[in-house]
């Protein structure tokens, strides 16, 4: 059986986690932090997610992981049938890490301490993320889903890599609901989702332990 490594307060984690469930794959999860002993064995970078296949073979970076669950369990598939729709998926997918979630995932320490992050940084983050809900208001459609009629791999990669920006967004104050139209309304008909609500509570049952973990690296 598949085992999926890692914590389920990671946004990285339930990406491939919302996929599989959303698939119907049997996995089990590993509750495991990057500094646990020999977890460079199953992610040489020291990343969360990881996941071990059924051969025993070691797998590791999200979208990594999102793509051998896909061509592995097509049945119900994420990406669409057309090379170039596939691409036009993939190419938001990128465009939402880079430009959305990465630049706020500067803020999160000043987020988790409560302590003012610098201007500098702020006006980096805020440029950044700029170029990030251009190119949601160029690609994005939410009709009803991110790219169209079909919910795809997209919709997962967003959902998740907005919990990390709307933080850095609680710092830097940009309204992201107010700048990609259509974005609210999405948002909230993927948070009624029984996978998706399954996913929160998860995450939320795990955040005494994050939170534990992050204070005994200090």
């Amino acid at each position: 059986m598949l085992t999926l490594h890692g914590f389920s307060y990671s946004n990285y984690y339930n990406m491939p986690k919302h996929a599989l469930l959303y698939k119907g794959v049997a996995f089990e999860e590993d509750l495991v932090y990057p500094s646990a002993k020999d977890y460079n064995q199953l992610s040489p970078a020291l990343k969360v997610p990881s996941l071990t296949t059924d051969d025993g073979q070691h797998l590791s970076e999200a979208s990594v992981l999102c793509e051998y669950i896909e061509e592995t369990y097509s049945d119900k598939p994420l990406l669409p049938t057309t090379p170039i729709a596939r691409s036009k998926n993939r190419q938001l997918m990128r465009m939402t890490e880079l430009y959305l979630e990465l630049p706020n995932r500067r803020l999160l320490p000043f987020s988790f301490s409560n302590q003012p992050a610098p201007d500098a940084l702020i006006a980096e983050v805020v440029a950044v993320v700029d170029r990030g809900i251009n190119s949601l208001n160029a690609l994005a459609t939410f009709d009803p889903f991110v790219l169209g009629e079909e919910f795809t791999m997209a919709d997962i990669y967003l959902f998740y890599a907005l919990s990390v920006a709307n933080m850095g967004c609680a710092i830097t104050g940009v309204d992201l609901n107010a700048r990609i139209p259509g974005l609210e309304s999405w948002h909230a008909r993927f948070a009624a989702d029984p996978i998706s609500q399954k996913v929160a509570a998860d995450m939320e049952a795990n955040r005494a332990g994050f939170f534990g973990y992050i204070q005994g690296l200090r």
